[in-house]
């Protein structure tokens, strides 16, 4: 508590200053009107003493100061007051003006013949007065109060006739003193409740604004989902119905089906960049930073969508800095899952949005930053769209009109991109198509990884490798098992189905495979118990490469590669991400104990 505090001092005090302020400038024309009313009464008792020259100066000095004092108030009610010490130092030489004032009233008193006391007395009035003016000031108090009290006090304690009066004029200023004291008190405690209202009503504020945003969010999330999601399974109902032969319809052509296959895939990516971006909004997305080599993930991505690039007839080209392909030190430190993620949504949209032309991909070295860029010669978007393009749930129709999306892949990228220490930049042109460019951080110091990926690639296709593997998965639901199992069989792979941890950790006691593939919520024992039980057994499997395939969360994923997982594989799977994870899988070398126990 005493640390919080401590942290919002500073801007508590210029908040009490400009309110102290604030109360001092509202009582500034009270204190003329009562100097004003006083006036007639001091020139009358006045007028009864010795010496009527002073009497006349005096009165000079009282009418300079009241002018003066009169500018100040106007100054401070206009618009160049709004620096606050210069406003301070105003109000503070207003006060003391009138302190000086008194001071002289009372060198004129003292020489006043038979008015002296009167006078002296009036002077005391006066320096009370002055210093009930500057109560909302702590400063300007403690400034004020002695010199406005000095003058009436030393001129009465001076005389011994006047010591009694003197005595009754101290006990009226110490106690004038004490009550202002305790008001200023009062008045600065109230100054920081007001604060603290302050502060309660802006956290108000910003509360009711996240929730307005998050039930708009929520309601683009609805209106998004129920329109991708009623129309794709709308086609896939109707080309499953015809191969089921229900309505005496005829089996669906390979058209058709490729047709349900792209919309089923469709709405697996609006679901995921849904679930990405809901996360990434809470706060709750995280990422894993890792050195990593990204000449080999951007080829690995072009590679996947070189097919679809060449289907509309697209020329897809890559360009390599250089430095980076004949490097001997430096990785990018970020992590590669989202790397991939972010680059497959550029190329996916710069493909998608292409109708004739080529699509550029660039990675070079910008200082401490890769810098990977993504052209294509699409439509091009104004600057105006280019802003709207990457808010979430957001689509330009004058170029997305007929094209499948939930309008959060630019928008979620720029996210990751950021939570990753990089960016995600756009430039474009109307007819003559856009330019993405996403920065990642690059650190010299790190070992390349560039030669070990090249040299594994050979390594699997090496005379005597096998290129069936025999694989154990381990699924608790039916059809997500069946969905692997039949990726796995597709690829060449022969399979062995475990339908929970424990079973899977006894088939590996038993029986040799060259893979695991292990989910991470399972009945009885789940993921990554099943991969310590795993680790913790004797024999060959127990280095055997394992993959863990869990549903997204970063918990879940650190759990299994700390309980010994290899590989993290997130759901839902498909043929591409399943094929590069078995293959990164199969170029892992088996650890010895010792090696794993080092590890």
């Amino acid at each position: 508590m005493f640390a919080e505090r401590r942290t919002t001092e500073p801007p508590m005090r210029g908040v009490n200053l400009a309110m102290a302020l604030d109360a001092q400038t509202a009582l500034l024309p009270y204190a003329l009107g009562v100097f004003a009313i006083s006036l007639p009464i001091f020139v009358w008792v006045g007028s009864f003493a010795d010496d009527a020259l002073w009497m006349a100066a005096t009165l000079v000095i009282f009418a300079i100061n009241w002018g003066a004092f009169y500018a100040a108030v106007s100054w401070l009610r206009g618009e160049g007051s709004q620096d606050l010490k210069r406003r301070a130092r105003v109000q503070l030489l207003g006060g003391l003006l009138w302190a000086v004032s008194v001071a002289q009233i009372s060198a004129f008193a003292h020489a006043a013949g038979p008015v002296r006391e009167t006078l002296l007395l009036l002077a005391t009035a006066a320096a009370v007065m002055c210093i009930f003016f500057s109560a909302t000031s702590l400063s300007a108090l403690l400034v004020t109060a002695p010199i406005a009290a000095a003058g009436p006090l030393i001129a009465l304690f001076s005389v011994p006739e006047s010591r009694h009066a003197g005595v009754m004029a101290w006990g009226a200023i110490a106690l004038t003193l004490a009550l202002t004291l305790v008001l200023n008190r009062m008045i600065r405690r109230q100054h920081a409740l007001a604060e603290v209202h302050e502060q309660l009503i802006e956290e108000r504020l910003a509360v009711l604004d996240a929730a307005e945003r998050t039930a708009r969010s929520k309601s683009d999330i609805v209106a998004t989902l129920s329109h991708e999601i009623r129309n794709g399974l709308t086609g896939v109902t109707h080309v499953l119905a015809a191969a089921a032969g229900k309505g005496g319809r005829a089996a669906p052509s390979r058209e058709q089906l490729n047709a349900a296959l792209d919309a089923a895939q469709d709405l697996i990516a609006v679901l995921n960049a849904t679930l990405d971006s809901e996360t990434a909004e809470s706060g709750r997305l995280a990422v894993e930073t890792l050195p990593f080599e990204p000449v080999k993930l951007l080829r690995d991505v072009v590679l996947l969508e070189r097919p679809h690039a060449l289907l509309k007839g697209l020329e897809l080209a890559i360009h390599v800095d250089p430095l980076l392909e004949s490097r001997t030190h430096g990785a990018v430190l970020a992590d590669a899952m989202r790397t991939r993620q972010i680059m497959a949504n550029l190329l996916g949209n710069a493909i998608k949005y292409t109708v004739r032309g080529r699509i550029e991909v660039r990675i070079e070295r910008r200082g401490d930053l890769v810098a990977i860029e993504v052209a294509d010669t699409g439509p091009g978007l104004t600057a105006e769209e280019l802003d709207y393009a990457f808010e979430p749930f957001r689509r330009v129709e004058r170029t997305g009109a007929g094209i499948n999306g939930a309008g959060l892949g630019l928008s979620l990228a720029r996210q990751l991109a950021r939570l990753m220490g990089g960016a995600l930049d756009a430039r474009s042109a109307v007819g003559v198509g856009s330019c993405f460019t996403l920065t990642l951080p690059f650190d010299e110091t790190q070992p390349s990884l560039l030669d070990a990926s090249e040299e594994a690639a050979p390594a699997a296709d090496a005379p005597g490798t096998p290129r069936s593997l025999r694989i154990l998965i381990a699924e608790d639901d039916a059809l997500n098992a069946a969905m692997l199992r039949a990726i796995l069989e597709q690829l060449g792979h022969q399979v062995v189905h475990a339908q929970n941890g424990q079973r899977a950790a006894d088939l590996a006691r038993i029986a040799e495979f060259d893979l695991l593939m292990l989910d991470g919520h399972m009945p009885i024992l789940d993921g990554p118990g099943a991969t310590a039980a795993v680790r913790a057994m004797d024999g060959r499997n127990r280095d055997i490469p394992i993959i863990a395939v869990i549903d997204g969360d970063a918990d879940e994923a650190r759990a299994c590669t700390e309980a010994g997982a290899d590989l993290v594989l997130r759901k839902p799977v498909a043929v591409a991400g399943v094929a590069r994870a078995v293959a990164d899988a199969s170029t892992l070398p088996r650890l010895t104990l010792s090696g794993r126990a080092a590890a």
